[in-house]
């Protein structure tokens, strides 16, 4: 597994991204406690290893696409093959998983998007730790960072406000909605 270290390791945002995923297998109820850990020790190394030579934490934005995990009419391959480490074949996944979604796993922040006209919420989010902080204090704060945040950062948009300023590439979807009432 990478050596990840305390400013900009990417550890934390993995394990955000997992724990997302792994309650889905918990709630359904079809797959058992050891065969979620299972599931999420190995999507944990999966990430971390496709990950390794793709994680910029000066730079969050690059890569994001790269590190984006997709659900739509086609599985992504790295949860296809965590769910083939428990034993669950793609169609299991289906159905355990929502149908449409999208998981960025970017540096100090992983947020999801549950449908293609669904919402973007935030899942983990942090501050870089300002230029000259000693590891140590890094490590010390919950947050990932003990002072305040870089000029840098303030001025930088992150991968999810970016697609919320600069909008869909692809034209929405209309649904038709049907009440029932008894």
């Amino acid at each position: 597994m990478h050596t990840l270290c305390a400013r900009g390791t990417m550890k934390p945002e993995i394990n955000a991204a997992v724990g997302f995923l792994s309650r889905f297998l918990r709630v359904k109820g079809h797959v058992n406690d050891r065969q979620v850990q299972t599931f999420s020790q190995s999507l944990q190394d999966i990430l971390a290893e496709q990950y390794k030579h793709h994680w910029f934490p000066d730079r969050p934005c690059k890569g994001s696409g790269y590190r984006c995990i997709r659900i739509n009419h086609k599985m992504d391959p790295l949860v296809g093959q965590a769910g083939q480490r428990i034993g669950l074949t793609i169609q299991q996944l289906y159905l355990l998983l929502p149908s449409e979604l999208t998981l960025w796993v970017d540096p100090f922040e992983v947020s999801y998007r549950i449908g293609e006209d669904g919402s973007i919420c935030v899942l983990y989010e942090s501050q870089p730790c300002p230029p000259g902080t000693p590891v140590t204090a890094a490590a010390g704060s919950p947050s990932g960072n003990s002072g305040p945040m870089s000029p840098m950062v303030d001025s930088h948009i992150s991968c999810k406000e970016e697609l919320m300023v600069l909008g869909r590439t692809s034209p929405s979807k209309a649904y038709n909605m049907m009440t029932v009432s008894s």
